[in-house]
């Protein structure tokens, strides 16, 4: 989108260490990008038709949606937050954060990694269930959203604040001379943001091109210390909730610009640099991407579920229908791994029953134990984790879902 750029003087500091060569003052460019709110945009009509079929395909991935289907929405959720983070460079195997997952649930501990991870779930959940519905989003939300994200982080007292100092991205970790990318200086944030927040309210774009110039605008201001990335990604999934695109279903779109970092970090440069056609169409190709991988294992996921019914329904000790091992099946893609609090919670069922029903579903080979005793106890859902692993890869999944036969 263009916008004006500051050349400034950096000032050494003799109170702060750096090594000598970095010691001396010097000279630096800062970006700071043209207001946002109320633009409007001449799209190349091949670049309409990537973003024209990207928001069918978000679309139909929401139509499937259905009141039974809600743990899938949790199960997309949780994906989108994962391949977000992979973006920063957050990397944890499938089962090791699962694990970690289950023993949060539960009041246990998690490392560090695993703790940011999840709140990054959990900031992600903030966004879509609580900013994107507010009546008119303002900043409070941005730094709400920020909050949840790096409130147990290992840097949490920059949570929900506002920068107020100079940073960069790249170059050296002393001055902003020659890094990769210098945002606005401090006091250019505030206006910013009030300027980005108009145009999060505003319906004049498409809701595609919308969601790519605010997460675009949104890097480029770079507002906090740390945790930028993962909260303007939050941000697009605000806007496409707020413009009805994806009420149910979160596309995972973090999967797709993961899997290409190099091309996602050209887009917005390209963006910053006024090729905002390229930038789009990088976005809503990504978009359109993530929609039809998502589909897909909503369908896998739907069948594995299927097989772990019929596995239950013909185990030698198959429940009632209206037992509580029917119910724990229907949560269990949005808990890969699950508890005996948890499952009671979410089904709403007595604590006696979820036991007797945790055991028939081990039984039945659609559990699978992670500890022996009775103490700490946690279970596996068959083949769900493998689902999980080539979602959060960006891989197809195999034709057809089946829980691995017991042993």
């Amino acid at each position: 989108m263009g916008g004006q750029r500051l050349q400034l003087t950096w000032q050494h500091d003799p109170t702060v260490y750096a090594p000598p060569r970095y010691r001396r003052a010097c000279g630096y460019e800062a970006f700071v990008p043209a207001p946002l709110a109320g633009r409007e945009l001449n799209l190349r009509a091949g670049v309409a038709g990537v973003v024209s079929e990207a928001e069918g395909a978000i679309r139909t991935l929401n139509a499937a949606a259905r009141p039974a289907l809600a743990p899938l929405a949790r199960l997309l959720l949780r994906t989108e937050s994962i391949a977000s983070s992979r973006v920063e460079g957050m990397q944890i195997g499938v089962r090791e954060l699962a694990r970690a997952e289950a023993r949060l649930e539960a009041g246990g501990h998690a490392g560090p990694t695993a703790v940011e991870i999840m709140a990054n779930i959990d900031a992600m959940q903030l966004a879509i269930d609580e900013a994107a519905t507010a009546e008119r989003f303002r900043t409070a939300e941005i730094l709400a959203i920020h909050r949840r994200l790096m409130e147990k982080a290992p840097n949490e007292n920059v949570a929900g604040r506002l920068r107020a100092v100079q940073n960069w991205i790249g170059g050296n970790d002393y001055n902003p001379c020659g890094a990769d990318f210098v945002p606005p200086p401090a006091e250019y944030i505030e206006g910013l943001l009030s300027d980005l927040c108009d145009a999060i309210n505003d319906d004049i774009l498409p809701p595609l091109v919308q969601a790519a110039l605010v997460h675009a605008q949104f890097e480029t201001i770079h507002p906090f210390d740390d945790g930028n990335g993962r909260t303007g990604r939050a941000l697009i999934h605000v806007i496409l909730r707020r413009r009805g695109v994806a009420p149910e279903y979160v596309p995972p779109i973090s999967v797709a610009l993961a899997a290409a970092r190099g091309r996602y970090i050209q887009g917005l440069t390209a963006f910053r640099e006024d090729r905002t056609d390229e930038w789009i169409e990088h976005f809503a190709g990504a978009a359109a991407s993530a929609a039809h991988l998502a589909t897909e294992y909503l369908g896998a996921v739907a069948g594995l579920r299927d097989a772990w019914r019929a596995r239950l329904a013909t185990s030698p000790n198959a429940p009632r229908a209206d037992a509580a091992a029917w119910a724990i099946i229907d949560v269990l893609p949005a808990h890969p791994m699950i508890t005996a609090p948890v499952a009671a919670a979410v089904t709403r069922r007595s604590k006696p029953q979820v036991y007797v029903a945790l055991k028939q579903l081990q039984e039945a080979g659609v559990l699978l134990p992670l500890v022996k005793g009775r103490r700490n106890q946690a279970w596996e859902a068959s083949g769900l984790l493998d689902l999980l692993g080539g979602l959060e890869a960006g891989e197809r999944p195999a034709a057809a879902a089946t829980a691995p036969e017991p042993t």
